[in-house]
Protein backbone atom coordinates (compact mmCIF):
# COMPACT_ATOMS: atom_id res chain seq x y z
CA UNK A 1 0.00 0.00 0.00
CA UNK A 2 2.91 2.36 0.70
CA UNK A 3 4.18 1.88 -2.69
CA UNK A 4 0.82 2.56 -4.22
CA UNK A 5 0.98 5.66 -1.99
CA UNK A 6 4.10 6.92 -3.22
CA UNK A 7 3.25 6.25 -6.93
CA UNK A 8 -0.10 8.46 -6.15
CA UNK A 9 2.25 11.19 -4.97
CA UNK A 10 4.78 11.63 -7.31
CA UNK A 11 2.17 11.45 -10.53
CA UNK A 12 0.42 14.15 -8.88
CA UNK A 13 3.57 16.18 -8.15
CA UNK A 14 3.88 17.38 -11.78
CA UNK A 15 1.93 19.48 -13.74
CA UNK A 16 3.72 18.75 -17.19
CA UNK A 17 1.07 16.22 -18.65
CA UNK A 18 4.23 14.88 -20.99
CA UNK A 19 5.75 14.14 -17.45
CA UNK A 20 2.30 13.37 -15.65
CA UNK A 21 1.82 10.43 -18.38
CA UNK A 22 5.46 9.21 -18.14
CA UNK A 23 4.45 8.79 -14.58
CA UNK A 24 1.49 7.21 -14.75
CA UNK A 25 3.05 4.16 -17.02
CA UNK A 26 6.20 3.83 -14.79
CA UNK A 27 3.46 3.24 -11.81
CA UNK A 28 1.91 0.81 -13.03
CA UNK A 29 4.95 -1.25 -14.37
CA UNK A 30 6.41 -1.03 -11.14
CA UNK A 31 2.79 -2.29 -9.36
CA UNK A 32 2.21 -4.97 -12.32
CA UNK A 33 5.42 -5.71 -13.56
CA UNK A 34 3.97 -6.53 -17.34
CA UNK A 35 5.75 -6.76 -20.20
CA UNK A 36 4.83 -3.26 -21.09
CA UNK A 37 2.49 -0.46 -20.55
CA UNK A 38 1.45 2.22 -22.68
CA UNK A 39 -0.76 5.34 -23.18
CA UNK A 40 -2.17 5.95 -26.90
CA UNK A 41 -4.13 9.13 -27.52
CA UNK A 42 -6.50 9.70 -30.40
CA UNK A 43 -5.55 12.99 -32.69
CA UNK A 44 -7.00 14.38 -35.76
CA UNK A 45 -10.57 15.37 -37.16
CA UNK A 46 -12.95 14.21 -39.77
CA UNK A 47 -12.61 10.86 -39.97
CA UNK A 48 -8.63 10.61 -39.82
CA UNK A 49 -7.81 9.65 -36.47
CA UNK A 50 -4.91 8.51 -35.43
CA UNK A 51 -3.52 6.62 -32.58
CA UNK A 52 -0.45 8.62 -30.53
CA UNK A 53 1.47 6.73 -28.46
CA UNK A 54 1.87 9.58 -25.25
CA UNK A 55 3.81 7.03 -23.06
CA UNK A 56 4.94 3.25 -23.31
CA UNK A 57 7.04 1.35 -20.96
CA UNK A 58 8.47 -2.65 -21.85
CA UNK A 59 10.03 -4.93 -18.94
CA UNK A 60 13.78 -4.19 -20.30
CA UNK A 61 13.25 -0.26 -20.77
CA UNK A 62 15.08 2.18 -18.57
CA UNK A 63 13.36 4.92 -19.86
CA UNK A 64 9.60 5.26 -21.37
CA UNK A 65 9.68 5.77 -25.28
CA UNK A 66 6.81 8.30 -27.24
CA UNK A 67 5.89 9.49 -30.30
CA UNK A 68 7.20 13.08 -30.77
CA UNK A 69 4.86 15.96 -29.92
CA UNK A 70 5.48 16.81 -33.60
CA UNK A 71 4.89 13.87 -35.76
CA UNK A 72 3.61 13.36 -39.03
CA UNK A 73 0.14 12.63 -38.73
CA UNK A 74 0.66 10.00 -42.29
CA UNK A 75 3.16 7.82 -39.77
CA UNK A 76 0.36 6.94 -37.04
CA UNK A 77 -1.76 4.13 -36.92
CA UNK A 78 -5.16 4.60 -38.29
CA UNK A 79 -7.95 4.36 -34.94
CA UNK A 80 -9.63 1.09 -37.05
CA UNK A 81 -6.04 -0.78 -37.21
CA UNK A 82 -6.78 -1.24 -33.25
CA UNK A 83 -10.37 -2.58 -32.87
CA UNK A 84 -9.88 -3.81 -29.67
CA UNK A 85 -8.51 -0.26 -28.39
CA UNK A 86 -11.69 1.43 -30.18
CA UNK A 87 -14.14 -1.37 -28.42
CA UNK A 88 -12.48 -0.49 -25.31
CA UNK A 89 -13.00 3.41 -25.72
CA UNK A 90 -16.77 3.03 -26.12
CA UNK A 91 -16.99 0.70 -23.31
CA UNK A 92 -16.95 1.18 -19.10
CA UNK A 93 -14.62 -1.74 -18.85
CA UNK A 94 -11.27 -3.26 -19.57
CA UNK A 95 -11.40 -5.36 -22.39
CA UNK A 96 -8.93 -8.28 -22.43
CA UNK A 97 -7.12 -10.37 -25.53
CA UNK A 98 -5.68 -13.37 -25.59
CA UNK A 99 -3.25 -13.06 -28.64
CA UNK A 100 -1.25 -16.19 -28.19
CA UNK A 101 -0.18 -16.73 -25.01
CA UNK A 102 -0.10 -12.84 -23.47
CA UNK A 103 -2.91 -11.61 -22.22
CA UNK A 104 -3.70 -7.27 -22.99
CA UNK A 105 -5.90 -5.54 -20.71
CA UNK A 106 -6.91 -2.34 -22.14
CA UNK A 107 -8.34 0.75 -20.14
CA UNK A 108 -10.55 3.54 -21.36
CA UNK A 109 -8.63 7.03 -20.21
CA UNK A 110 -10.76 9.79 -19.75
CA UNK A 111 -10.83 13.86 -19.38
CA UNK A 112 -13.99 15.20 -17.86
CA UNK A 113 -15.78 15.44 -21.00
CA UNK A 114 -14.50 12.50 -23.23
CA UNK A 115 -12.40 9.40 -23.70
CA UNK A 116 -9.36 10.63 -25.07
CA UNK A 117 -7.53 6.98 -25.28
CA UNK A 118 -5.99 3.99 -23.78
CA UNK A 119 -3.96 2.37 -21.04
CA UNK A 120 -3.02 -0.92 -22.68
CA UNK A 121 -0.65 -3.12 -20.36
CA UNK A 122 0.47 -6.47 -21.91
CA UNK A 123 1.15 -9.12 -19.52
CA UNK A 124 1.95 -13.21 -19.55
CA UNK A 125 -1.20 -13.76 -17.69
CA UNK A 126 -4.96 -12.28 -17.32
CA UNK A 127 -4.21 -9.28 -14.73
CA UNK A 128 -6.34 -10.32 -11.31
CA UNK A 129 -9.43 -8.67 -10.12
CA UNK A 130 -7.45 -6.32 -7.83
CA UNK A 131 -5.16 -5.51 -10.27
CA UNK A 132 -7.95 -4.21 -12.47
CA UNK A 133 -9.57 -2.30 -9.53
CA UNK A 134 -5.89 -0.70 -8.56
CA UNK A 135 -5.77 -0.01 -12.18
CA UNK A 136 -9.12 2.00 -12.76
CA UNK A 137 -8.87 3.18 -9.38
CA UNK A 138 -5.56 5.06 -10.52
CA UNK A 139 -6.92 6.15 -14.14
CA UNK A 140 -9.89 7.62 -12.13
CA UNK A 141 -7.28 9.60 -10.10
CA UNK A 142 -5.33 10.57 -13.21
CA UNK A 143 -8.75 11.94 -14.68
CA UNK A 144 -9.60 14.10 -11.65
CA UNK A 145 -5.91 15.45 -11.71
CA UNK A 146 -6.08 15.99 -15.38
CA UNK A 147 -9.61 18.17 -14.48
CA UNK A 148 -7.47 19.93 -12.51
CA UNK A 149 -4.49 21.07 -14.97
CA UNK A 150 -7.63 21.80 -17.34
CA UNK A 151 -8.84 24.20 -15.26
CA UNK A 152 -5.65 26.39 -14.52
CA UNK A 153 -4.53 25.94 -17.79
CA UNK A 154 -7.80 26.11 -20.29
CA UNK A 155 -10.31 28.86 -21.41
CA UNK A 156 -13.50 27.99 -19.79
CA UNK A 157 -15.76 29.05 -23.05
CA UNK A 158 -14.05 27.70 -25.54
CA UNK A 159 -11.29 25.06 -23.94
CA UNK A 160 -8.40 26.44 -25.73
CA UNK A 161 -5.19 26.67 -24.01
CA UNK A 162 -4.98 29.96 -22.17
CA UNK A 163 -2.92 33.18 -21.88
CA UNK A 164 -0.79 32.25 -18.78
CA UNK A 165 0.06 29.39 -20.26
CA UNK A 166 1.88 30.82 -23.22
CA UNK A 167 5.21 31.81 -21.85
CA UNK A 168 6.09 27.93 -20.42
CA UNK A 169 4.80 26.18 -23.61
CA UNK A 170 6.32 28.58 -26.03
CA UNK A 171 9.89 27.91 -24.52
CA UNK A 172 9.32 24.31 -24.08
CA UNK A 173 7.96 24.01 -27.61
CA UNK A 174 10.52 26.27 -29.56
CA UNK A 175 13.99 24.99 -27.41
CA UNK A 176 13.78 21.28 -28.08
CA UNK A 177 16.79 20.10 -29.68
CA UNK A 178 16.84 19.29 -33.45
CA UNK A 179 16.67 15.35 -34.54
CA UNK A 180 19.40 14.28 -36.31
CA UNK A 181 19.27 12.01 -39.42
CA UNK A 182 19.58 8.92 -37.28
CA UNK A 183 17.05 9.91 -34.65
CA UNK A 184 14.43 11.25 -37.55
CA UNK A 185 14.70 7.35 -38.93
CA UNK A 186 14.58 5.76 -35.71
CA UNK A 187 11.61 2.85 -35.47
CA UNK A 188 8.83 3.06 -32.58
CA UNK A 189 8.55 -0.07 -30.88
CA UNK A 190 5.78 -0.98 -33.51
CA UNK A 191 8.06 -0.35 -36.29
CA UNK A 192 6.85 2.77 -37.78
CA UNK A 193 9.50 5.45 -38.73
CA UNK A 194 9.12 9.37 -38.08
CA UNK A 195 10.20 11.89 -41.09
CA UNK A 196 12.47 14.23 -40.05
CA UNK A 197 11.14 17.86 -38.70
CA UNK A 198 12.58 21.30 -39.77
CA UNK A 199 12.34 22.76 -36.57
CA UNK A 200 10.85 26.26 -37.81
CA UNK A 201 8.38 27.41 -35.04
CA UNK A 202 5.33 29.88 -36.28
CA UNK A 203 3.57 32.26 -34.47
CA UNK A 204 0.07 33.60 -35.56
CA UNK A 205 -2.11 35.95 -34.31
CA UNK A 206 -5.91 35.51 -34.75
CA UNK A 207 -8.65 38.67 -34.24
CA UNK A 208 -11.79 38.44 -35.38
CA UNK A 209 -12.83 41.50 -37.76
CA UNK A 210 -15.41 43.87 -36.17
CA UNK A 211 -16.14 41.83 -33.14
CA UNK A 212 -17.66 44.39 -31.51
CA UNK A 213 -20.21 44.85 -33.93
CA UNK A 214 -21.30 41.14 -33.09
CA UNK A 215 -21.67 41.94 -29.47
CA UNK A 216 -23.66 44.91 -29.63
CA UNK A 217 -25.99 44.09 -32.57
CA UNK A 218 -26.58 40.08 -31.20
CA UNK A 219 -25.64 40.20 -27.38
CA UNK A 220 -22.88 38.96 -25.60
CA UNK A 221 -24.74 35.30 -25.74
CA UNK A 222 -24.07 35.21 -29.62
CA UNK A 223 -20.76 36.62 -29.26
CA UNK A 224 -19.27 33.96 -26.96
CA UNK A 225 -21.11 31.07 -29.66
CA UNK A 226 -18.90 32.63 -31.89
CA UNK A 227 -15.60 32.23 -30.03
CA UNK A 228 -16.95 29.04 -29.54
CA UNK A 229 -17.31 28.07 -33.47
CA UNK A 230 -14.29 29.73 -34.26
CA UNK A 231 -12.33 27.61 -31.81
CA UNK A 232 -14.02 24.33 -33.42
CA UNK A 233 -12.81 25.77 -36.62
CA UNK A 234 -9.16 26.24 -35.86
CA UNK A 235 -8.54 22.39 -34.04
CA UNK A 236 -10.07 21.65 -37.73
CA UNK A 237 -7.79 23.89 -39.68
CA UNK A 238 -4.32 23.01 -37.75
CA UNK A 239 -2.69 19.85 -37.18
CA UNK A 240 -3.02 17.91 -33.65
CA UNK A 241 0.04 19.30 -32.14
CA UNK A 242 -0.23 22.80 -32.75
CA UNK A 243 -0.79 24.57 -30.21
CA UNK A 244 -4.16 27.11 -29.93
CA UNK A 245 -4.53 30.09 -27.69
CA UNK A 246 -7.34 32.06 -26.79
CA UNK A 247 -5.28 35.72 -25.28
CA UNK A 248 -8.78 36.87 -24.49
CA UNK A 249 -11.98 38.82 -26.04
CA UNK A 250 -11.97 38.15 -30.01
CA UNK A 251 -7.55 37.41 -29.99
CA UNK A 252 -6.47 33.88 -30.86
CA UNK A 253 -2.85 32.68 -31.18
CA UNK A 254 -1.35 29.60 -32.66
CA UNK A 255 1.83 28.53 -32.50
CA UNK A 256 3.05 25.77 -35.18
CA UNK A 257 5.55 24.09 -37.17
CA UNK A 258 6.24 24.48 -39.94
CA UNK A 259 8.79 24.22 -42.88
CA UNK A 260 9.15 27.68 -44.62
CA UNK A 261 7.05 31.00 -44.85
CA UNK A 262 4.81 29.65 -47.68
CA UNK A 263 3.86 26.70 -45.60
CA UNK A 264 2.99 28.97 -42.55
CA UNK A 265 0.80 31.46 -44.65
CA UNK A 266 -0.99 28.35 -46.39
CA UNK A 267 -1.90 27.02 -42.87
CA UNK A 268 -3.28 30.39 -41.83
CA UNK A 269 -4.92 30.94 -45.09
CA UNK A 270 -6.65 27.75 -45.05
CA UNK A 271 -8.09 28.85 -41.58
CA UNK A 272 -9.10 32.54 -42.52
CA UNK A 273 -10.91 31.02 -45.58
CA UNK A 274 -12.33 27.95 -43.46
CA UNK A 275 -13.59 30.99 -40.94
CA UNK A 276 -15.37 33.06 -44.04
CA UNK A 277 -16.69 29.92 -45.58
CA UNK A 278 -18.74 28.82 -41.87
CA UNK A 279 -22.13 29.96 -42.01
CA UNK A 280 -22.17 31.24 -38.39
CA UNK A 281 -25.91 31.02 -36.99
CA UNK A 282 -27.84 34.01 -37.15
CA UNK A 283 -24.28 36.45 -37.30
CA UNK A 284 -23.61 34.60 -41.15
CA UNK A 285 -20.39 35.11 -42.08
CA UNK A 286 -17.41 36.56 -39.58
CA UNK A 287 -13.80 37.49 -41.22
CA UNK A 288 -10.43 37.49 -39.51
CA UNK A 289 -7.46 39.38 -39.79
CA UNK A 290 -4.18 37.21 -39.48
CA UNK A 291 -0.36 38.18 -38.78
CA UNK A 292 2.17 36.11 -38.51
CA UNK A 293 6.19 35.55 -37.97
CA UNK A 294 8.65 32.71 -37.66
CA UNK A 295 9.73 32.64 -34.12
CA UNK A 296 13.40 33.47 -34.41
CA UNK A 297 16.27 32.08 -32.30
CA UNK A 298 16.86 32.94 -28.90
CA UNK A 299 13.28 34.42 -29.24
CA UNK A 300 11.21 35.94 -26.11
CA UNK A 301 7.32 35.09 -26.20
CA UNK A 302 6.90 38.97 -25.92
CA UNK A 303 9.25 39.19 -29.25
CA UNK A 304 7.48 37.16 -31.02
CA UNK A 305 4.02 37.87 -30.21
CA UNK A 306 4.50 41.61 -30.52
CA UNK A 307 5.52 41.48 -34.19
CA UNK A 308 3.40 38.87 -35.12
CA UNK A 309 0.68 41.64 -33.12
CA UNK A 310 2.12 44.17 -35.58
CA UNK A 311 1.22 42.25 -38.65
CA UNK A 312 -2.36 41.62 -37.82
CA UNK A 313 -2.73 45.76 -36.71
CA UNK A 314 -1.34 46.04 -40.03
CA UNK A 315 -4.14 43.61 -41.79
CA UNK A 316 -7.03 45.19 -39.31
CA UNK A 317 -6.06 48.63 -40.94
CA UNK A 318 -5.71 47.65 -44.98
CA UNK A 319 -8.79 45.86 -45.66
CA UNK A 320 -9.13 43.01 -43.09
CA UNK A 321 -9.92 39.17 -43.76
CA UNK A 322 -6.24 38.97 -44.62
CA UNK A 323 -3.09 36.77 -43.74
CA UNK A 324 0.19 39.12 -43.48
CA UNK A 325 3.75 38.13 -42.96
CA UNK A 326 5.73 40.64 -40.53
CA UNK A 327 8.89 39.88 -42.13
CA UNK A 328 7.62 40.66 -45.57
CA UNK A 329 6.27 43.32 -44.11
CA UNK A 330 9.14 44.49 -43.37
CA UNK A 331 11.01 43.88 -46.05
CA UNK A 332 8.38 45.88 -48.37
CA UNK A 333 8.96 49.04 -45.38
CA UNK A 334 5.71 48.85 -44.40
CA UNK A 335 6.76 47.91 -40.97
CA UNK A 336 10.09 48.71 -39.53
CA UNK A 337 11.71 46.06 -37.20
CA UNK A 338 12.83 47.51 -34.04
CA UNK A 339 12.92 44.17 -32.41
CA UNK A 340 15.52 43.20 -30.06
CA UNK A 341 15.51 39.55 -30.06
CA UNK A 342 17.63 37.65 -27.61
CA UNK A 343 19.52 41.17 -26.03
CA UNK A 344 18.99 42.98 -23.38
CA UNK A 345 19.28 46.69 -22.88
CA UNK A 346 21.18 48.02 -19.48
CA UNK A 347 20.24 51.94 -18.87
Amino acid sequence: MSQLVDHLAELTGFRDRDIVDVTLVSALHDLLNPISVAIYRVVGEGGDERWITRARLGENDAVATADPAWADPETLPRLDQYPARMQAMAGETSIVTMPGALSRSIFPVRTDREVVGVMEVESRVPLRDEDVRMVTSILRIYRNFQGLLDYSERDTLTGLLNRKTFDESFLKATSAPPMSAAMSQAATPDGRRHAASSHRHWLGVIDIDHFKSVNDTYGHLIGDEVLLLLSRLMRSSFRFHDRLYRFGGEEFVVLMRCASEDDARMALDRMRANTVAYPFPQVGTITISIGFTEVKPGDTPSAAFERADRAVYYAKGHGRNQVQSHAELVARGELVDDSKTGDVELF
